[in-house]
């Protein structure tokens, strides 16, 4: 009898597509749920009776409750190597290996670039009115170069959003508490004094940072309000970092140029949620993983990681 291996959250229903899953299907049957499970009873239904679970990034927590409901469940695969929603003693007590895989940084770089530069020209505003035939020409874009980015944020994705406002002309700043100015000399960006200096004096902000207990609510009114009426905030790391009341307020009252975001509280985002049509607010659908490189990675090493597991020899085991 084969296994059976669920994969959530394939919305493009990609996981196949992207990966040769043939050397398992003598022991493994695949199966792709294309619909996001919005809690635990639903989830649990679900992979009742799934030996292997393939989960995309940290939008789908395993807690102890859940492992708990999921007696047949032997490996779970996330993809990435770091995942704060899966609750890894109450895997290792219920006999869960927990393995990961690599990720790149180059998509989400490329992805805050997007969305800085669609927002700096409205690029989403002019395309649509040429194609409703609406005014010709109803923006002034945002220049770039000779503008201040400031980055919170400098590790591999923030560093290299770094390099390319350098590359545009940008005076580019960054700021995180353990930042020092040799590694922002290394980059070849200036360390903010602080954090507000860097809010305030920034035309740009966007937010590089892993979400942990000193980042979450990083950014909330008293941050947002130092920034000027003419910035942009790009966040495409995790929406906890930035108050989401604080920013749809700011967003609402005019108090900042725009937003873009990659990233929600609540994900995929319900039909009512309030982000869904704030103004001055350019989204997209959490995209920032979403790539053909990133997708031939996650579920070609998920292959070989449960090929791995039925040889008895897991690799790239979690924590």
């Amino acid at each position: 009898m084969r296994l059976r291996c669920a994969v959530l959250d394939d919305f493009q229903r990609a996981a196949t597509g992207f990966a040769d899953w043939s050397p398992l299907a003598d022991r493994v049957e695949v199966v792709s749920h294309d619909t996001h499970f919005a809690d635990e009873n639903a989830l649990a239904a679900a992979l009742a009776d799934a030996d292997i679970v393939v989960t995309l990034r940290e939008r789908v927590p395993f807690p102890a409750s859940l492992i708990a409901r999921l007696p047949r469940l032997k490996l779970l695969i996330a993809s990435g190597m770091r995942n704060s929603v899966i609750d890894y003693a109450a895997a290792e007590a219920h006999g869960v290996t927990v393995c990961g895989t690599a990720s790149a940084s180059t998509p989400p770089v490329e992805l805050t670039w997007a969305l800085l530069l669609g927002l700096a020209r409205g690029i989403v505003e002019e395309s649509n009115a040429l194609r409703a035939q609406g005014p010709w020409q109803s923006t002034v874009g945002a220049d770039l170069h000779g503008r201040r980015l400031g980055l919170l944020g400098l590790g591999r994705i923030g560093s290299r959003v770094a390099r390319i406002g350098l590359a545009f002309g940008m005076e580019v700043c960054a700021w995180s508490q353990n930042l020092t100015k040799e590694r922002t000399e290394e980059v070849g960006v200036r360390l903010a004094a602080s954090k507000e200096e860097l809010l305030a004096e920034s035309d740009f902000v966007s937010v590089h940072l892993a979400l942990g207990d000193r980042t979450r609510g990083l950014l909330g009114p008293a941050e947002l309000a130092l920034l000027k009426p003419t910035a942009y905030l790009i966040n495409t790391s995790r929406a906890a970092i930035v108050d989401q009341d604080a920013l749809l307020a700011a967003l609402h009252e005019g108090r900042i140029a725009g937003a873009g975001v990659d990233v929600f509280d609540t994900e995929p985002l319900p039909a009512d949620h309030p982000m869904r049509t704030a103004p001055r607010l350019l989204a997209t659908p959490h995209l920032g993983y979403v790539s053909q490189a990133n997708y031939t990675t996650y579920y070609g090493q998920a292959v070989e990681n449960i090929q791995a597991y039925l040889a008895g020899s897991p690799v790239r085991q979690l924590p």
